[in-house]
């Protein structure tokens, strides 16, 4: 009779001897999170209600840092329409290069593997290094661009030196790191069943209607996914105008996330830029969910009988 309740001590004592292993290897992450991540996030809520410099102990000023942000600052919407824009051209852009180049790796021919590889290597190098190879590309002087237009007679602009063209320059430029979503979509293309392309064929379709009854229906998820991230990302462009451009020329590249930065570092206005940081929170927050609620339109999961009907 004894041997029973021996029995569940032992059972309890191993599974309190696991849960304290359990806590023990997420530690490090934890400390970390809390230190570096959860802990700043909630102490810049507490901040952007105050004026702080970092070098005095700060103030609290409730709603000002907003109020003059969207009422006074005009660099604060110079710098939110720079990154909007900047956002438009980028998305649609690196979607469409990385659907194409997924659809091309997609197809059973030799040395795919290896192409995958090289389209992908950009995404994983330096943003810095990235950044200083486009600088020589959109030199205006003796850049490969302007070579390149050159030679069928056109005359070619300043790019990054020229206030017109310098975030059509950026936006271009960003379609070299399509990569990542590349892979994503490479996935979901394989995840397509191969018997609705056959079902496709015998009812006579043609490589067209299967894209676009087939693949892109089954793909939609995928796709939704990718554009909710590329969105996401845009807002977050920095390492690029910082390298390049430093918001130049005539505030033309000057991105939310720059501005952010020489608010913080370069003005030591850390209340205001923990005030900017809750804007940017709150337009990604808006257009995520905007996305969310469109999606029931075009974005189709299998057991569903028509695109997002909701179950």
């Amino acid at each position: 009779m004894s041997a029973v309740p021996h029995a569940g001590r032992a059972r309890l004592s191993r599974a309190a001897r696991e849960r304290v292993e359990f806590y023990l290897a997420i530690a490090p992450w934890l400390i970390g999170f809390v230190f570096f991540t959860g802990g700043p996030i909630i102490a810049s809520i507490y901040f952007s209600f105050t004026d702080w410099n970092i070098l005095s102990a700060p103030r609290w000023v409730w709603l000002d840092n907003y109020r003059e942000l969207v009422a006074v600052d005009p660099i604060f919407w110079v710098a939110l329409y720079n990154t909007a824009f900047y956002t438009v051209g980028h998305v649609p852009l690196t979607f469409a290069v990385a659907l194409g180049a997924a659809l091309l790796l997609n197809c059973k021919v030799p040395l795919v593997p290896f192409f995958r590889t090289v389209y992908y290597l950009p995404t994983v190098t330096a943003g810095v290094a990235i950044s200083i190879l486009w600088l020589w590309i959109f030199n205006p002087e003796f850049g490969l661009v302007n070579y390149a237009l050159g030679l069928v007679g056109i005359q070619g602009p300043g790019w990054l030196f020229s206030k017109e063209w310098a975030k059509p320059a950026l936006i271009i430029m960003s379609a070299w790191g399509f990569g990542e979503a590349m892979v994503i979509l490479l996935a979901g293309l394989q995840g397509v069943p191969d018997h609705l392309y056959e079902a496709a064929k015998i009812d006579g379709a043609n490589p067209w209607d299967e894209f676009r009854h087939v693949t892109l229906p089954m793909l939609s998820p995928v796709i939704f996914f990718v554009l909710i991230v590329s969105v996401i990302n845009s807002f977050q462009i920095f390492t690029n105008v910082w390298v390049m451009t430093r918001g130049g020329p005539a505030d033309a590249t000057l991105m939310y996330v720059l501005q952010m930065y020489l608010k913080a570092f370069s003005d030591l206005k850390m209340g205001y830029t923990s005030a900017m940081a809750w804007i940017l929170f709150a337009i990604v927050l808006a257009l995520t969910i905007v996305q969310f609620r469109f999606a029931n339109r075009w974005v189709y999961y299998e057991d569903d009988a028509k695109p997002g009907d909701g179950r």
